[in-house]
């Protein structure tokens, strides 16, 4: 599934990178534990998160991710977007619930485990 159309699903708002909606990615995770995403993610490309603080940005570039949606309306400062926008890292933000966007997606073909179907 392509960036853009994730974009599309969650009716997101592109806050950076934008150059990059049109990268292919396989799997995603929603979390709000960057803890939990650090240890227990593995392959993920999309992180959806309600956590608003430059440790996701930095937690999505360790782990080589492509793409971060905060959910709920939550908006990244501006330092955040310039950490990611120096990375290539596509920054979204949709009005959905976190479950909700994770679902959407899902449901859409994009799961959680990295594998390709």
């Amino acid at each position: 599934m392509k960036i853009s159309e994730i974009r599309d699903l969650l009716d997101a708002r592109v806050l950076c990178s934008e150059e990059n909606i049109d990268h292919e990615v396989y799997s995603a995770c929603g979390c709000d534990l960057m803890s939990d995403v650090l240890a227990y993610v593995k392959d993920q490309a999309v992180l959806l998160t309600g956590l608003v603080n430059p440790q996701v940005i930095r937690t999505a570039e360790m782990m080589d991710m492509a793409c971060i949606v905060f959910v709920r309306s939550k908006m990244p400062t501006d330092d955040m977007l310039d950490l990611a926008d120096k990375s290539g890292l596509v920054i979204m933000t949709c009005d959905k619930r976190l479950y909700e966007a994770c679902g959407i997606i899902y449901s859409h073909g994009l799961t959680g485990n990295g594998i390709d179907k």
